[in-house]
């Protein structure tokens, strides 16, 4: 990619590939260009990746570019109103002029008796209902088709009031007698029957389209039943294009007028904040401002330093301002809310997703700047997740496992600055446990590979992760304990099903959040463990290194062997067996040999005594 500067370049490089609206910034901090993007990653690299760009103003356009900012959106129909808003409020020099406020269609629910509902691009302060804005006007056309022919609405802009109806003013019109109507005009139609319809009408525009659909079902299959195929597959058609419709969106909603809009995020000594401008309706503005802490400010205290500071920057008189926490501010005549459902709620989402994406994009910057940047701040972030004193720079992950009831094993991964450490791993063979036993098996191998770190005097791990519930913590406790090492290392299990934390002396798990690195860390060493154990039984396997005394008796082969102790357990029960028992497991001709190699055995044992 060829950029004036690594400072575009790293930005670019870190744009998120995702929906949105990317601004351009001269030397002189003004806004040169905006526009909207599907992918604002794949978009804004465009303009980079030629040498020569064949239209003059771009070439100059991209010459000028000294900053780059962007702001994340849920869909391109959002990106496409949020670029309309902002190259409306800030005019900038290389956008088309856009003049006036009629660029997307809305669909009126007009304010009157028996309510008329249309398209329209000019919203007028009525109390009528407005929804949309529409980025396609083929998308208006469709609904207002669909309703037509599911509510049978009056489209005429007679005045419908009681009194004209009672008097009998008007005569039913040829919209009545060829079914597009049900005459609300001489009192057929019950008002109190058509407002209902306008309920249903405003939950599908609403975005609840879920009953529509399910009437065009039903259409659909009428159809088809009486074999009129394309009707059937004209009303399939728009089933298809109703459930991929978004009927509003929140980047311009007329319901949203005037207000101030602020999420927080914290990291560290770092506060994040996110500060959005509705005026009339729409998005004109979106900032990002960031805070160090001086002292140990809540991150209540250093929202209420947020507001006030972008407040007074952008000069707002906003009456309403919407946050996820209440700020310790109260101003006279505004409101401050927490909103918990709506289009309200929506907006707070959506400036909460665009400080995330913000806080991506400076960890990318920097990991790329300072490789030991993303170790620091995951050790941070782990050490803290998890309240360690110290922060978890190596880690052993234990599990044990059986092949089908017996040759219990065992298997260790390890984590070095949050990364594998394969040349680290180990596997173990129980040998003083026999049969399927996970506590005792667990409680020897601990045993067995701490007393070999301290006796070979090297470096202890600053956690141990066991993969399993309280039973296996509590087992490899009992071994800590008797080397002396209990409360010298940090030591959790973690449950399978629920991903619970379990610690030693609290019988509260504790639950991390589904999306941390610190959860995804200690999934990654189970997940690594699981993988060696794995593989260390399939080498034994294919090797044919299961040795047992069983192994020495010519014409039992490892399967046998494995039969015969997935059933006894241990060969000295098997050995205690009546033939019969034997013979039921691998056969009459080789329970004789079994049984003439533990003869033979005993002799040898009484010749040497």
């Amino acid at each position: 990619m060829k950029v004036k500067s690594a400072y575009i370049s790293e930005l670019v490089r870190n744009l998120p590939d995702l929906p949105g609206v990317y601004q351009f910034f001269s030397a002189e901090g003004q806004i040169i260009y905006v526009g909207k993007a599907k992918n604002l990653k794949k978009r804004v690299s465009s303009y980079f990746l030629k040498d020569k760009h064949e239209n003059g103003k771009t070439r100059m356009l991209v010459a000028r570019i000294a900053d780059i900012k962007y702001m994340v959106v849920d869909s391109e129909m959002d990106a496409l109103l949020l670029e309309n808003n902002l190259i409306k409020k800030y005019l900038p020099r290389y956008n088309v002029l856009l003049k006036d406020d009629k660029t997307f269609p809305w669909i009126c629910i007009k304010k009157e008796r028996f309510p008329r509902v249309f398209s329209t691009r000019l919203l007028v302060k009525d109390g009528s209902s407005y929804f949309g804005p529409y980025a396609s006007v083929k998308m208006v056309s469709i609904l207002l088709e669909l309703i037509q022919q599911l509510f049978k609405l009056r489209n005429c802009s007679l005045n419908l009031g009681e009194e004209n109806i009672r008097k009998g003013k008007y005569k039913l019109c040829l919209e009545y007698h060829i079914g597009n109507c049900k005459g609300p005009c001489v009192g057929i139609y019950a008002e109190k029957e058509y407002e209902e319809q306008i309920q249903e009408i405003k939950e599908i525009l609403k975005g609840n389209a879920h009953t529509l659909i399910a009437k065009l079902k039903e259409m659909m299959e009428l159809h088809a039943s009486r074999y009129e195929y394309e009707e059937a597959q004209h009303v399939k058609e728009k089933m298809f294009i109703l459930e991929r419709f978004r009927s509003k969106s929140v980047i311009v909603n007329p319901l949203i007028n005037n207000v101030d809009v602020f999420s927080i995020a914290m990291e560290g000594d770092t506060a994040y904040v996110n500060f959005l401008k509705v005026m009339n309706g729409a998005i004109i503005q979106a900032h990002m401002l960031e805070l160090k802490k001086k002292l140990d400010e809540t991150a209540e205290e250093l929202l209420t330093i947020a507001i006030t500071d972008l407040r007074n920057r952008f000069s707002s008189h906003s009456t309403e301002i919407l946050v996820p926490i209440l700020p310790d501010l109260s101003i006279p005549g505004i409101s401050i809310s927490i909103p918990k459902i709506g289009d309200k709620k929506r907006l707070l989402e959506l400036s909460e997703k665009n400080v995330t994406y913000y806080m991506k994009e400076l960890h990318l910057r920097y990991e790329k700047a300072d490789p030991i940047y993303r170790v620091n701040r995951l050790m941070d972030q782990m050490q803290k997740d998890l309240r360690m004193q110290v922060q978890p720079r190596y880690i052993e992950c234990f599990d044990n496992s059986n092949i089908q009831g017996a040759f219990p094993v065992a298997a260790m991964s390890v984590f070095k600055d949050g990364k594998p450490s394969k040349k680290d791993y180990r596997h173990f063979n129980i040998k003083t446990v026999e049969g399927p036993n996970d506590f005792a098996s667990m409680e020897e191998v601990i045993y067995r590979r701490y007393k070999r770190l301290i006796e070979e005097k090297q470096e202890l791990p600053q956690l141990i992760v066991i993969d399993g519930g309280k039973g296996q913590l509590s087992s490899a406790l009992k071994s800590l304990e008797k080397l002396g090492l209990q409360g010298k290392m940090n030591i959790i299990g973690i449950a399978k099903k629920l991903e619970e934390i379990f610690y030693p002396s609290d019988p509260i798990p504790l639950y991390l959040d589904k999306k941390s690195e610190t959860l995804k860390i200690i999934q990654q060493l189970r997940d690594e463990v699981h993988r060696f154990g794995i593989t260390h039984h399939r080498n034994r396997r294919s090797k044919g290194t299961i040795k047992t005394a069983l192994s020495d008796i010519r014409g039992i082969g490892p399967e046998s062997v494995q039969l015969l102790l997935s059933h006894f357990k241990s060969v000295k029960r098997l050995s205690e067996a009546g033939k019969d028992e034997v013979a039921t497991v691998v056969g009459k001709a080789k329970s004789e040999l079994i049984f003439a190699y533990f003869r033979q055995k005993l002799l040898n044992e009484k010749g040497t005594s």
